[in-house]
C-alpha cells in the first residue's frame, strides 16, 4: 500500500515557483545565445548614441524628456542604459535582462491568483501559460521589446500591492500599488487599462463589492458609500493614466522630430475598424491553436466581410454567455472583460504607429492572456467538481497541454537567433510581408550578399509601390556596387516621398561626393544641417566637401562650427588643420595637427613633421 504523502501549504508553492523558475529558464535560455535583430533593436541599442553612453546624467535626462519612437517610457531607455553599462553590445546580456523580467511576471502571477483565490493548481496553471505560451516569445525574445516584459513586471507588482492593500487598507500600503503603477506607465502605455482590472479583481476574486444584506436603512446606505469608495480610490489611477495618454498623444518635446518617418502610411479607419474584430478572434484563435507564428502580420486593407461577420457574432455571443452566467460564473465574466479591456488599446482602431503596417502582433497578446487563462482554468474546472477526476483528467490534461506550449515556445524562440532566421521565416509564414523584405536586406548586404539584398527590396517595392525605406535601401545596395548614378535615382525617389527623408539626403549626398559632383554634395548636406542643426558630423562633411572645390573658407567655417559643438573632435581639428595647409596657413595647420594628435590621431602631424612643415 503506497503510503500518502501530506506536505505543507508553504513547500507546495515553493516547490511551484521552483518549477515555474526552471521550466521557464530551460525553454528560453537559447537566447542567451542570440544576437540582436535590424528590426528595432538597432534603435534602441545599436545605433543610440543616448543608451551606448551608459548611465550619465544627460542620459537620464534624455530619458525622461525623450519620446523617441513615439512613446514616452524613460524606465525603458534607463534599463536598456544598465544593460549597455553592464554588458556592452553583447546581446545575450539584454535578453539574460528580459528573460529574468518574464520570470518574475509569472512567479508574481502565481502568487497573486493563489493569495487571492487560495487555489494553488490553478494559479500556477494561469502563470504556466504566461511563461510558456508560444505568442508570448515575441516579447521575451525580441531586445526592443523590453517594454514588454518591464510593464508586466511592474503590473504584476501593482496588482500584488493592490490585493496586499485591500487586507489591511493603510495609506502607505496604497502608495506602493501608486508607485508601483507609475513605474508601469513608465514602461508602456498599454498600461493606462490596469485601474479597470484592479476594479474587475474588486467583483472577483477578491469580493469587494459583495455586501451582506442590510438589514436596515443605515447598513443599505454604508452597502451604498462602500460601492462608492471602491471607485473613489481608483480616482488617481485614472487620473495617471490620463496624464499619460495625453503625454503620448499630444506632447512632442522640443527638437524631438527625428525626420526619420521612410515609411508612414496612414490606413483608412473603416480598414482598422473591420481588422478589429479578426484580430481580436484571431488571438483567442492562437492562445488554443499557436500557428503561423511571426514577428509581422501584414495588415489587409481590404478584410473580407464574411470574416468581419463570423468574427463579430462570435464575440457578441461569448459577451453575451458570460454575463447570462454573471452571478454563477463570475470568472468567466471577469477573464473575457480582462483580456478585452487589456489588448483594447493594440487592437488597431486607433493606429498606434504610422509606419509600422501591423494587423496584429503577438506582443500584444502579453498581458491579455492572462483574461484567457482565468476563464480556461476556472472554466473547465466548473464541470469537473469531484476531486478524484480533476486528479485523474485535469491534472495530466494541463500538463500535457503545458508540455505541448513548451515544445512549440522552444522551437519558436529559434526563429529568433538572428535577423536571417526571423525574416526568412515571416517571409515563409506570411504573403507579400513588404517589411520582411526591406529587413531582411541590409542584413544579407553586410554579408556581402549584395544582389540579394537588392532582389528583396525589389520585392518591398513590388508589393508596396510607396516605400521610401525601400528605395533609400535598395540606393544604398548599389552605392555598394559603385552604381552611383542608379544609386541616386532611388535617393531621389524616396526624397520625393518624404521630403524630410535625412538618410536618403545623406547617402546622396555621398553618391554625389564619389562621383565628384561637390556641389549637390553640398546642397544636400546644407538640407541635412536644416533638418539637424546641431549635428556636427554633417558640417564635418560639407567642411570635406567644400575642401575638394577649393573653397576653404566656407571649409574651415564649418570645422569651426564641428569644434564649436564638439570641442574634443579629433577628426575636425584633422581636417581644419589640413586645409589650412592648403591655404598655405602653415601654423595655424600645425596647431590643429598638434591638437589633433593630443585628442588621439596623430597620422596627421606625423606626416607634417616629416614633411618639415611643423618642427
Amino acid at each position: 500500500m503506497i503510503k500518502k504523502i501530506n506536505m505543507s501549504s508553504a513547500r507546495q508553492k515553493l516547490i511551484v515557483y521552483l518549477i515555474l523558475l526552471v521550466v521557464t529558464f530551460s525553454v528560453y535560455w537559447q537566447v542567451n545565445q542570440y544576437d540582436f535583430v535590424n528590426f528595432d533593436d538597432n534603435r534602441y541599442v545599436i545605433n543610440n548614441l543616448n543608451i551606448r553612453s551608459g548611465i550619465t546624467s544627460k542620459g537620464i535626462i534624455w530619458a525622461f524628456t525623450t519620446k523617441d519612437i513615439g512613446l514616452w517610457n524613460p524606465l525603458v531607455w534607463l534599463s536598456l542604459m544598465v544593460d549597455y553599462q553592464l554588458f556592452g553590445l553583447q546581446a545575450g546580456g539584454y535578453h539574460l535582462t528580459n528573460l529574468i523580467f518574464h520570470i518574475l511576471s509569472t512567479l508574481l502571477l502565481f502568487w497573486l491568483f493563489n493569495r487571492m483565490t487560495g487555489a494553488l493548481c490553478k494559479s500556477a496553471f494561469v502563470a504556466a501559460l504566461l511563461a510558456l505560451h508560444p505568442l508570448h516569445v515575441e516579447s521575451v525574445a525580441w531586445i526592443a521589446e523590453r517594454k514588454d516584459v518591464l510593464s508586466a513586471f511592474f503590473w504584476m507588482l501593482t496588482l500584488c500591492f493592490y490585493v496586499y492593500y485591500t487586507e489591511k487598507m493603510f495609506i502607505r500600503r496604497y502608495l506602493l500599488v501608486v508607485f508601483s503603477f507609475v513605474m508601469a506607465l513608465m514602461s508602456k502605455p498599454m498600461v493606462v487599462t490596469l485601474p479597470l482590472i484592479l476594479i474587475l479583481l474588486d467583483y472577483w476574486p477578491l469580493e469587494r463589492f459583495r455586501i451582506k444584506e442590510a438589514g436596515n436603512n443605515c447598513e443599505g446606505i454604508f452597502s451604498k458609500k462602500k460601492h462608492l469608495w471602491l471607485l473613489y480610490e481608483k480616482i488617481p489611477f485614472f487620473i495617471l493614466s490620463i496624464i499619460l495618454v495625453i503625454i503620448n498623444l499630444f506632447y512632442t518635446p522640443e527638437n524631438q522630430i527625428t525626420h526619420e518617418v521612410p515609411d508612414e502610411e496612414h490606413f483608412p479607419f473603416l480598414s482598422r475598424l473591420a481588422n478589429t474584430p479578426v484580430s481580436f478572434v484571431t488571438y483567442l484563435e492562437k492562445t488554443f491553436w499557436p500557428h503561423d507564428m511571426t514577428f509581422l502580420y501584414p495588415f489587409v486593407e481590404h478584410v473580407p466581410v464574411w470574416q468581419v461577420l463570423v468574427a463579430s457574432l462570435i464575440i457578441i455571443a461569448i459577451t453575451i454567455f458570460v454575463i447570462v452566467m454573471l452571478k454563477r460564473l463570475p470568472y468567466l465574466f471577469v477573464g473575457w472583460l480582462w483580456y478585452s479591456i487589456a489588448i483594447a488599446p493594440v487592437i488597431g482602431i486607433i493606429q498606434i504607429s504610422a509606419s509600422t503596417p501591423y494587423a496584429m502582433a503577438d506582443r500584444y497578446h502579453y498581458l491579455p492572456s492572462i483574461g484567457i487563462a482565468i476563464m480556461l482554468t476556472w472554466g473547465i474546472a466548473y464541470f469537473f467538481k469531484d476531486a478524484n477526476i480533476r486528479k485523474k483528467i485535469l491534472f495530466p490534461v494541463g500538463i500535457a497541454f503545458i508540455a505541448a506550449m513548451s515544445i512549440i515556445t522552444w522551437k519558436q524562440c529559434g526563429f529568433w537567433k538572428n535577423t536571417a532566421t526571423l525574416f526568412n521565416h515571416a517571409l515563409q509564414i506570411t504573403k507579400d510581408n513588404s517589411v520582411a523584405h526591406n529587413n531582411l536586406g541590409p542584413f544579407l548586404a553586410e554579408e556581402g550578399k549584395i544582389k540579394e539584398s537588392i532582389y528583396h527590396y525589389n520585392e518591398a517595392i513590388r508589393i508596396k509601390p510607396y516605400f521610401p525605406a525601400a528605395y533609400n535601401n535598395r540606393g544604398a545596395a548599389y552605392s555598394k556596387l559603385g552604381q552611383y548614378q542608379v544609386a541616386i535615382k532611388d535617393f531621389s525617389k524616396a526624397i520625393q516621398m518624404v521630403p524630410i527623408f535625412s538618410k536618403a539626403y545623406l547617402n546622396r549626398a555621398n553618391a554625389y561626393d564619389k562621383l565628384g559632383q561637390h556641389k549637390k554634395a553640398i546642397e544636400d548636406f546644407s538640407k541635412l544641417i536644416n533638418l539637424h542643426p546641431y549635428h556636427a558630423d554633417f558640417y564635418n562633411k560639407r567642411g570635406v566637401s567644400f575642401a575638394k572645390l577649393g573653397d576653404y573658407q566656407h571649409a574651415i567655417t564649418d570645422f569651426n562650427k564641428v569644434i564649436f559643438l564638439q570641442p574634443h573632435s579629433a577628426i575636425a581639428h584633422k581636417n581644419r588643420g589640413l586645409t589650412y595647409f592648403k591655404q598655405g596657413n602653415n601654423n595655424k595647420g600645425c596647431l590643429d595637427a598638434q591638437k589633433a594628435c593630443d585628442l588621439g590621431d596623430c597620422h596627421q602631424l606625423e606626416d607634417v613633421k616629416a614633411k618639415g612643415l611643423c618642427r
